[in-house]
Order: structure tokens, then C-alpha cells, then sequence
């Protein structure tokens, strides 16, 4: 099963909306994490569009970046509000030395809160045994590891059947423009193995990374990041990159280099048409710029959208 990781950013959340078609036609194989960072109509709306095609989810509690972190009543306020008489998805919490696990679990039991089980996202703990003993009246637990902040060793504390490993995959570049010289890069085989290597799912943070930025500013070189299969069914990324970078002037016009080079890689490669890559053709077709918030949308929808094929 695919746990894509989500921060609850206005894209983020509208790219999970647009994509819950396919989501729901492959139930069984996706669970959405989404750490909120802030209480937006979006937020809400996401959820109810989860919750109207019966899509498991997990929705932590205790974000660590945002408008919402330390603010875990808040975040129950939304799941009662928005989640009322249903109860296919998670609780899930931030567990690492900071996280008061038991504190956190009483604020749970104190609330009428209906929820499938308990998600536990780990950022390392010395003491994982007491994690384990305050979590035993939950009768379905799942542990995502995240690998490069805790160990491959681990995940060996919990139940086999719980397991699912999360990693950061994406290689972030400082600036756009130094995609120019990476033009492809590895990403993960994880869909390939995690099954043989006995866990329950994977996670990783798409096409965006686990860097996180409240802040915009206008790029002097518009990247597209697009994954793809290669020919052993594991993923890698293309990144196309405008090639009129000396300064922030004409944003759509750098979105209509990167974009034609993306088009044209397409045919080339015989990539398959998803939901993402048609609207990348429709813009490059009416020479439209959809902002770029749109474009880490579209990429993310097809980034999900081609795991869910791949699995």
C-alpha cells in the first residue's frame, strides 16, 4: 500500500481533491498522509472529498511546521467538524523526543472522535517499548518509519504486520536552475520490494521533498519535476527547466520552455497519458500559465497516479 506524504498546503490538498477519482478506483492500494498546516476552507473540503469516496486516510495531530503546529485542538476541531460519523481513516501523530505520546493519547480519548486506528510516524525514540505500551488499547496501529531520521533496525521493535517505511527520495536542488545540470534523476524502487522485505506499505514525499517553506518568491528559473518508470519499473525524475534564467521577469514565459520540453519528452518516450500529463499538454496546446502552485499540483497528481499504476 502507497502512504504518499502530504503537507496540507493549498496545492498539496487541491492535487489529493482532483486526484480522488483514481484514489478511490484503487482503494485498497493508497492512504493519504496529511500533516495540516493550516485551518483553510481547503483543509476541510479535502477531507470531505476523502471522506465522500471512502478514502482511508491518516491525519496527524500534532504537525511539526505550520500555522498548526502545537495547535492539536485545533486540528481535532476540523476532524469533528468535518469527519462526524465517519471513521475510515487514522489518527496519526509526530512521535520523536519531543512528543508527549501519552498526553497526546488522553487528548484522543477525551474527544468523541470516531477513527479506524492509530498512525505513528517515527522521527526516533530511545524508548520505544513505553511507545508501545501506551498504544496497546489501540486495536489497529500502523508505524511509519521514517528511515533517515531514526534506523533500518527500528522498525524490528513493532509488530511485522505494522511496518511501513517512509523516505525522503527527492534530491532538492538549491535553486531551480541547478536542475539543468541533473535533468534526470533516481527516485525509488520501494513499490518493487517493500512487500518482499515484509512491510505492510511505503512513503515517501512525491516530487516535492521533505523541505518545507511558508514563504514564496518568484524563481528566476521555473522547474517541472515529472516521474516515470523506466524500463525495470523503477521510478526516477525528469526535471525540465526554462532555459531564460537571468532574472524573476515573465514567470509564464519560463513556464512555457520548461513546458514544451516536457511535452516533447513525452511523445518521444511514449509516456502514458495520466490525469496530470493531459492538462500539461491542454496548457501547452492554449499557451496558458496556471500559476505556479498549479504546477506542483500537476506534479504530484502524476506522481500518485503513476505509483498507483505501477502497484
Amino acid at each position: 500500500m502507497y502512504f504518499p506524504y502530504l503537507r496540507g498546503k493549498q496545492f498539496e490538498l487541491i492535487a489529493l481533491r482532483e486526484i480522488s477519482e483514481i484514489m478511490a478506483n484503487k482503494i485498497e492500494s493508497i492512504s493519504p498522509i496529511i500533516e495540516p498546516v493550516k485551518n483553510s476552507s481547503t483543509l476541510k473540503s479535502t477531507l470531505l472529498e476523502l471522506r465522500n469516496k471512502n478514502i482511508n486516510f491518516n491525519i496527524i495531530i500534532n504537525p511539526s511546521v505550520g500555522d498548526l503546529k502545537n495547535s492539536s485542538g485545533t486540528v481535532l476541531d476540523v476532524i469533528q467538524e468535518q469527519l462526524n460519523g465517519f471513521s475510515n481513516y487514522q489518527i496519526a501523530i509526530i512521535v520523536n523526543e519531543k512528543t508527549n505520546v501519552p498526553e497526546m493519547l488522553n487528548i484522543l480519548r477525551e474527544r468523541d472522535i470516531e477513527f479506524a486506528g492509530i498512525t505513528l510516524i517515527h522521527e526516533a525514540v530511545t524508548n520505544v517499548s513505553a511507545i508501545i505500551d501506551f498504544t496497546d488499547d489501540f486495536s489497529f496501529i500502523i508505524n511509519v518509519i521514517y528511515f533517515q531520521k531514526t534506523s533500518r533496525r527500528y522498525n524490528r521493535e513493532f509488530d511485522r504486520n505494522t511496518w511501513v517505511g517512509l523516505e525522503d527520495f527527492f534530491i532538492t536542488q538549491l535553486k531551480n536552475v541547478d536542475y539543468l545540470a541533473v535533468e534526470d534523476s533516481q527516485f525509488s524502487e520501494e513499490h518493487l520490494y517493500y512487500q518482499q522485505d515484509g512491510f505492510k506499505g511505503f512513503s515517501d514525499f512525491l516530487t516535492i521533498g521533505d523541505n518545507y517553506s511558508e514563504t514564496g518568491f518568484l524563481p528566476y528559473a521555473v522547474a517541472i519535476h515529472l516521474s516515470y518508470a523506466d524500463n525495470d519499473n523503477k521510478i526516477r525524475i525528469k526535471h525540465f527547466v526554462s532555459d531564460s534564467n537571468d532574472d524573476a521577469s515573465d514567470i509564464g514565459g519560463k513556464f512555457a520552455e520548461a513546458l514544451e520540453k516536457l511535452v516533447t519528452w513525452c511523445e518521444e518516450n511514449n509516456i502514458p497519458d495520466t490525469i496530470a500529463i493531459l492538462q500539461f499538454k491542454e496548457l501547452y496546446r492554449t499557451g496558458h500559465f496556471p500559476g505556479l502552485g498549479s504546477i506542483k499540483k500537476l506534479s504530484i497528481m502524476h506522481h500518485i497516479e503513476l505509483v498507483l499504476n505501477l502497484i
